[in-house]
């Protein structure tokens, strides 16, 4: 238009952007997307892969690290030697300790916290990975400065 000044109005705007996501301009962001998850493992471990794909199954994205210095990841994370299991994850800002539920950590999200990260400490039977025995009620335990108290107690994956 010569001459004339182009007034984009809210119309126009929202035409635009309804234009340019069919045309794949715009990336879909959803705003319910989980964070990535960065899992370290030793590659000796079996049941790691086993928890990962739980994590898949509930809607995370994630990426598994084998390292075979373990006890440096968790000390690095700040995981405390009482809480240790067999692998660690990041999980937005959050350190994931051993065969924690992804509906816990879908509430520790939610909740945001002010802590370092959860951990369900050994192995129990039943747990995400852990599956097949009689399985065992545990907790997954909310962890960090001075921090160290139930977050919820489950049998499987499922609370309790």
């Amino acid at each position: 238009m010569i001459g004339k000044t182009c007034v984009w109005d809210r119309r126009h705007v929202l035409g635009f952007i309804g234009a340019s996501a069919l045309a794949g301009f715009v990336p879909s962001a959803r705003a319910d997307a989980l964070p990535h998850a960065v899992v370290f493992r030793d590659p000796s471990c079996g049941c790691c892969h086993e928890w990962v794909e739980h994590l898949r199954a509930n809607g995370f994205e994630a990426t598994v690290r084998d390292t075979p210095r373990m006890a440096a990841v968790k000390a690095q994370l700040g995981v405390p030697r009482s809480l240790a299991s067999c692998h660690t994850a990041e999980i937005g800002g959050y350190v994931i300790e051993g065969h924690v539920p992804a509906d816990a950590i879908k509430r520790l999200l939610a909740d945001k916290p002010a802590a370092r990260g959860l951990a369900v400490p050994g192995m129990p039977i039943g747990s995400p990975g852990m599956e097949g025995g009689t399985p065992e009620t545990y907790d997954v335990i909310l962890f960090g400065d001075g921090i160290e108290r139930s977050y919820g107690r489950f049998r499987e994956d499922k609370a309790v």
